[in-house]
């Protein structure tokens, strides 16, 4: 499987490097469905974070976060979520495909790569359905660090283990790229 995903990616990068045009409508719908996904959780985060601190606001990952995938996936048609090598939900953990872009989006970050630019999409075989898939890389912002970085407050790290008692998204610094959103859509 390892082998299929890096041959996915090692075709579609040098699919990528030959299109210098416009980038495939999907690209662009899956595009306007990350910014609005992102558009989307930061309002309902920022209002949490003054209303209350970061306490506040670990619900709304919790919770929002899937709810505003979900309709962000009903009205679109496309499956919609988050994803990291290290997590914080169990349920967002890569399949073998977004683990080798995660891990791409690290290399491309170590040759100096600024991981708000970062995006990939391929044309994948799914189990016999061709299907379009799509990552954007999410920086770690300074936000962020108060629930992901080194120096997490006590409250916010007893209201992170209560939601999230295997929690691994911890340990980042500004810039780090914090996991990815990723899209498919059956074509």
């Amino acid at each position: 499987m390892k082998k299929t995903a890096f041959t996915a990616l090692a075709c579609s990068a040098a699919l990528g490097l030959a299109v210098a045009s416009e980038p495939p409508a999907e690209v662009t719908e899956a595009r306007g469905l990350v910014k609005e996904f992102f558009t989307s959780l930061k309002g309902q985060l920022q209002a949490a974070m003054k209303a209350g601190g970061p306490v506040a606001a670990i619900p709304v990952c919790n919770v929002q976060a899937p709810a505003i995938a979900r309709n962000l996936a009903y009205n679109s048609g496309w499956e919609v979520g988050r994803t990291s090598l290290k997590l914080r939900n169990p349920a967002n953990r890569p399949d073998p495909w977004e683990r080798a872009v995660l891990e791409q989006f690290e290399t491309r970050k170590a040759a100096g790569e600024a991981a708000d630019k970062m995006e990939f999409s391929a044309l994948v075989d799914a189990e016999g359905v061709k299907t379009f898939r799509y990552m954007k890389a999410i920086p770690t912002g300074d936000v962020c660090l108060k629930c992901h970085g080194t120096e997490i407050d006590s409250e916010v790290q007893s209201q992170l283990l209560r939601y999230y008692p295997g929690d691994q998204a911890t340990g980042y610094a500004l810039g780090d790229i914090r996991g990815a959103f990723t899209l498919s859509k059956p074509l």
